[in-house]
């Protein structure tokens, strides 16, 4: 076996759907060491450009592409079988992501084409091969749309691999892994042009709550938004939202508990009327709260 560690994530080949190469990455995933520090795995991690660069590269844009021949095909790995879409449907899934860098940079993906790590591009084990997701972080509600064109993750709980780039988007580099949503953009969807988000208007600069109430009044019931490591974190989010969501910025308070900074809303008086205002949070800005009582 080589002397060099593979990811625990990665599975990835240009004809990963041939039996022989796939019993090959299994012995080899056998083989695969645990991550080291950062998060990263050994010879992978970020590369030379700036993060100030990756915040500006776009999501991907839909479009309707013919599907590969080869990657589209029935296929085993570790034993498991997998047998990829190949209609246009609709498809949601919640789970997590993990992400590929630098050790794959420039090799080929699934699909044939070479793996890009600054473009918006992810792998899935059954989407169709090419086909476009929405990936939702559900802890910090960024949103990127990546095109699909390789095969993996095929670690347990694991549902998607992305990109450098769009983890980086989404703010789990470090981390390593997230909690998201991914949905699939549907060939109807990409006709009719569904899938574009509108575009809120600007609003005048809106004052929101940047420490939490008097005591007397933190109990009841709150919609938490988000939580985060970083105190710079919850701010930056709680302005987004606050000028996003005009109703909610005098609602919006940061809780500072077991070194994790909570976005929340409220207080709410009952668990109904909590469940609602989530309900319209939901609607309002495509994340998922949760209700909490305190």
């Amino acid at each position: 076996m080589s002397a060099t560690p593979l990811p625990l994530t990665r599975r990835s080949h240009p004809r990963a759907w041939l039996p022989v190469v796939a019993m090959a990455l299994a012995v080899l995933a056998g083989c695969s060491s645990a991550p080291r520090g950062g998060g990263y795995y050994q010879n992978d991690g970020p590369g030379s450009r700036p993060a100030s660069e990756l915040d500006r590269v776009p999501d991907a844009v839909p479009r309707i592409e013919p599907l590969a021949s080869g990657p589209n095909r029935p296929y085993a790995v570790r034993g498991r079988s997998y047998t990829p879409q190949t209609a246009d449907r609709a498809y949601r899934q919640r789970g997590l992501a993990s992400w590929y860098g630098r050790q794959f940079h420039g090799r080929p993906t699934a699909s044939g084409e070479p793996y890009d790590m600054y473009a918006m591009t992810a792998a899935h084990p059954t989407l169709p091969i090419p086909s476009y997701v929405r990936v939702r972080h559900l802890g910090n509600g960024r949103e990127v749309i990546v095109r699909v064109n390789d095969r993996g993750p095929f670690v347990s709980g694991r549902i998607i691999d992305l990109s450098y780039a769009a983890a980086h988007r989404l703010g789990y580099i470090a981390q390593g892994h997230a909690e998201v949503e991914i949905e699939r953009i549907t060939h109807e969807e990409i006709r009719a042009g569904r899938w574009q988000r509108e575009a809120a208007p600007t609003p005048e600069p809106i004052l929101v709550r940047t420490t939490p109430p008097p005591a007397a009044s933190a109990g009841g019931y709150w919609v938490q938004l988000g939580a985060f490591r970083q105190r710079d974190g919850a701010e930056s989010f709680m302005g987004q939202v606050g000028s996003q969501v005009e109703w909610l910025a005098p609602l919006l308070t940061i809780f500072t508990e077991a070194s994790l900074h909570r976005l929340q809303a409220g207080p709410y008086a009952s668990r109904t009327e909590a469940s609602a205002a989530a309900q319209r949070i939901r609607d309002a800005l495509q994340l998922v709260p949760t209700v909490v009582e305190r």
